[in-house]
């Protein structure tokens, strides 16, 4: 049996301004499927290859497989069903299956708007996908499609979605082929050499209301740090990567096994030939501020933080549970430690002004992190805020939901001056910087990334791609009032969505109701105790 996964051709000049990723999605799963037998896979990287529609029909055809395979994120989705229309015009005998985060919890959507999508893949892919693959290699498809946990498809005017399967619970089963990409074409741009994604842990504990990780991989688990350092041992010898990034949300939360993970790397003399970047919470560096010089000695140079907001009122929109204090200070102790840090802002949300977007720029210039991202509120259509602020979103065109598009209008501001706004705050931090601060500043190694990084900025900026400048027609100020995001109107959600939605929202409000309703019980009985009645009074409440 032959298949073939393939990697959506979707650009929208937000992360890729930094390097080509690789894309370990298919590394795992055609780990997983070659333990189980399958010997014939093949990949095809759209995306990083920019293979335009016809090229990839050729190759779709030439190789004649079995089964297609894509995945995606929201942005992406309208680019991976793409690939699958085209998979179903020349090679209509393959069975065509979709996965990734926005399918799982949209495939309502998906398969009205796609119906020449055979079957999704719903959540943590590697055991599903190779339960399914098997049924197709033994003729058992599409017969035996509902007996297979994780699945939705079609079945005549229906749409089916089997009970969720299981998460993977033996993760050291998880065992990636990175043989499978081709390793000379995933180049991160600031340090000049190649770079990976892998996973330590899988899940998150926390339920930011912006976020869609915890939702997506349900419970949260670790793995074993040898395992995951023999992985990297084997990026770094047999495939020359010489940077990665943890794929994880918080790679931090489990602050045992991420001192066993460093404390591995050491002992195999990796830090020596990798370093590495992690994306966490603030939290995490203040509780480990003791641990980060022994981070910085494992090969950790370069850590994204998530600050969100400068505005407390906005932390406590998304739930993040941080304080805008413990920022500063976390930033400040990794710049101790000698290792990069870059703050993240959300910016865009309803309440959004001039003088709030003016906010997070002096806080981003007097917290001195080394990077600062300001990114668009996205808001995942599956995600709680969402459901909260669903009656204000406007835009339903998923390929803008990238984090470089403002989605949302705020109320006191168009979306050009947003966007105006936020290249204004772009200007004024990295000029200064490489005026005064990264030629001049740190070791040579720090200074070399820092250079390295801002190499990439101009690279995009001067090729238009940085936050899709290009394409939406913005050249500076005498421009805001101008710019074309090329919303398409047509793009709705599907009836067959909005009754799922509905249905869950009545569920979330009752939920919400039963909590409120048991609060208040708790509250009255605490009042009772406390004005000295006794158990009997305590009954009677």
């Amino acid at each position: 049996m032959r298949i073939l996964f393939v990697h959506p051709n979707y650009h929208s000049g937000g992360a890729e301004i930094a390097g080509t990723w690789s894309p370990s999605w298919v590394a795992y799963l055609t780990g997983h499927l070659r333990q189980a037998g399958f010997d014939d896979i093949h990949f095809i990287d759209a995306m990083t290859d920019d293979i335009a529609d016809e090229d990839l029909a050729r190759r779709i055809a030439r190789l004649a497989p079995d089964a297609v395979g894509v995945t995606a994120i929201t942005p992406s989705i309208y680019k991976a069903e793409g690939v699958l229309k085209i998979a179903a015009e020349v090679v209509p005998a393959a069975v065509r299956v979709l996965g990734g985060v926005h399918a799982t919890f949209m495939y309502k959507q998906v398969l009205s708007e796609a119906p020449w999508v055979d079957v999704i893949v719903r959540g943590e892919g590697e055991e599903i996908c190779t339960e399914l693959m098997g049924a197709i290699r033994d003729g058992r498809w599409p017969a035996d499609r509902c007996a297979i946990k994780g699945l939705a498809f079609r079945d005549g005017d229906e749409i089916v979605a089997t009970p969720a399967a299981s998460t993977v619970k033996d993760l050291s089963k998880i065992k990636p082929d990175w043989s499978i990409l081709e390793w000379e074409k995933y180049i991160y741009i600031p340090l000049g050499t190649r770079v990976a994604i892998p996973n330590l842990a899988r899940g998150c504990p926390f339920t930011c209301s912006f976020c869609s990780q915890w939702k997506f991989w349900r419970d949260y688990r670790v793995r074993d740090p040898k395992d995951v350092v023999d992985e990297i041992e084997d990026l770094v010898v047999n495939h020359g990567v010489g940077f990665f990034i943890l794929a994880d949300e918080e790679p931090t939360i489990n602050r045992k096994k991420f001192v066993a993970f460093c404390q591995e790397l050491i002992a195999r003399d990796l830090p020596r030939r990798v370093k590495w970047g992690i994306n966490t919470r603030v939290t995490d560096i203040y509780r480990d501020r003791d641990e980060l010089k022994f981070y910085r000695s494992a090969g950790l140079v370069h850590v994204s933080l998530g600050t969100e907001a400068a505005a407390q009122m906005k932390l406590d929109t998304f739930n993040k549970e941080t304080k805008v204090d413990e920022n500063r200070t976390a930033i400040r102790l990794l710049r101790e430690a000698d290792i990069l840090v870059e703050a993240q802002f959300i910016v865009g949300l309803d309440n959004e002004t001039p003088e709030t977007l003016e906010e997070t720029y002096r806080m981003a210039w007097d917290w001195q992190p080394d990077l600062a991202n300001w990114s668009m509120y996205t808001p995942w259509p599956f995600t709680p805020l969402f459901q909260e602020i669903k009656d204000q979103v406007e835009v339903f065109d998923f390929s803008k939901y990238n984090f470089v598009t403002p989605i949302m209008k705020p109320a006191a501001m168009e979306r050009g001056e947003l966007l105006d706004g936020v290249m204004n705050n772009y200007r004024r931090f990295y000029m200064k910087k490489a005026l005064f601060h990264y030629p001049w500043r740190g070791t040579g190694f720090r200074r070399r990334y820092l250079l390295g990084c801002l190499y990439a900025f101009l690279k995009a900026g001067f090729q238009r791609t940085f936050y899709d400048l290009g394409k939406a027609g913005y050249w500076g100020p005498q421009t805001k009032k101008t710019v074309d995001f090329h919303f398409d109107e047509t793009r709705t959600l599907a009836e067959a969505q909005l009754d799922d939605w509905d249905a869950a929202a009545d569920r979330a409000a009752r939920a919400a109701e039963r909590r409120e309703a048991v609060r208040s019980q708790m509250k009255d009985r605490a009042e009772v105790r406390a004005c000295g009645g006794g158990d009997r009074q305590l009954e009677q409440a």
